[in-house]
Formats: C-alpha cells, sequence, structure tokens
C-alpha cells in the first residue's frame, strides 16, 4: 500500500491553473505536484497519472473514464459529484479529502488507502477494492454494491444503511464495524452468519 510519509519525489509542479471544464485525452503525467488547479467538471478519457501528487485540488462534477492514477497522492481535494468510470487507482493515497456523492463504477481501487473517509452518499458498484484501507471509514447510506472488498481492512468503519449487495465480505468483522440496518442479499448473510459462528442448514 502506498505510504503517504514516503511519497514518490515530484519532477515537475503544476501551480494555480485552471482546468475548469477542459476534455483531455490519453495525456501522460509522471511525478507530477498538480497545486491547487481547478480541475472541475473536466472530461477526462483514459489518462494516466502515475506517482503523482494532488494538492488542493478541486475534482468537482469531473469524469473520469478508463483513467489511471496509480501511486499517487491526493491531500485536501474535493471530490464533490465527481465519477470514475472504469479507473485504475491501485495504490493511491487520500488524506483529508472531501467526497460528497462521489461515485465509482467499475475499475481497480485495490489497495487505495481511504482511512477516515466520509464516504456518506457515495456509490462504488462493481470495483475492485481489494485490501483497500478503510479503517473508520463513514459510509453511512452509502453504496457498496458488487464490489471485491477481499482483505479490505474495514475496522471502525460505520456501515449503517449502507447497501453492500453482491459484494464479498468474507473478511468482515461484525464485531468490529458499525452495521445497523445495512442492506445485503441471503448469500451474503449466510457468510455473516458463519463468520459469527452460527452453522447454516437448510
Amino acid at each position: 500500500m502506498a505510504d503517504r510519509k514516503n511519497a514518490p519525489p515530484t519532477e515537475k509542479t503544476v501551480r494555480p491553473a485552471d482546468w475548469d471544464s477542459l476534455e483531455i485525452s490519453g495525456e501522460v503525467h509522471h511525478r507530477v505536484l498538480f497545486q491547487d488547479v481547478d480541475m472541475t467538471e473536466l472530461v477526462d478519457h483514459g489518462s494516466s497519472f502515475e506517482e503523482c501528487q494532488f494538492r488542493n485540488v478541486r475534482f468537482n462534477v469531473s469524469v473520469h473514464e478508463d483513467a489511471r492514477f496509480l501511486n499517487c497522492v491526493f491531500s485536501r481535494c474535493s471530490f464533490f459529484d465527481a465519477t470514475f468510470r472504469g479507473c485504475k487507482l491501485t495504490g493511491s493515497v487520500f488524506d483529508g479529502c472531501t467526497y460528497g456523492l462521489l461515485k465509482v463504477e467499475g475499475g481497480d481501487w485495490s489497495y487505495v488507502a481511504l482511512p477516515g473517509a466520509d464516504l456518506r452518499g457515495s456509490a462504488f458498484t462493481g470495483v475492485r477494492l481489494r485490501e483497500a484501507d478503510l479503517t473508520g471509514a463513514r459510509l453511512e447510506g452509502a453504496e457498496l454494491r458488487r464490489a471485491d472488498l477481499s482483505g479490505a481492512w474495514l475496522h471502525s468503519a460505520d456501515l449503517t444503511r449502507c447497501d453492500l449487495r453482491g459484494s464479498d465480505l468474507s473478511t468482515l468483522d461484525p464485531h468490529t464495524v458499525t452495521i445497523k440496518d445495512a442492506i445485503i442479499d441471503p448469500f451474503q448473510a449466510t457468510v455473516v452468519a458463519g463468520t459469527l459462528g452460527f452453522t447454516v442448514r437448510g
């Protein structure tokens, strides 16, 4: 997992810039620091950002399709109503960001660090979140549908009213999370019952 304390050094800096409503496609950025950049309503088709740092960047209402953000660090960024479709964010770290109405559809977010993230009202559908760090994340009323959560860190996460149907809950420990009124399907109920020590018989 990426470590925010050992973030890769950047080799180029993009400082206060207005990328508002831009449409980019296939751009490649490696070890770039984006500082105070406004990417509101940006449309991104298949661009690649590797080992980049984003500080106080506004991604509000932006749309990213088939983009790659590999081992990136996002600090104090805002993602209000942003959409990521089929994107790969493997190993990226989020620190002090805001996410209202974030939508993630498909893609690979394995090993992503989102500890303590306030993801209330966000929607993750068909996303690979293997070994993602969701420690202490607030997911009340969020959607985690058909997500691969195998090995994910969910200790102290709040899943109140969270829609978890179709997701892999094999490593969920009901004793260490808040799950009041969370929504699961019958198969998941069997998995959770087994975790609690029940023997399920037909």
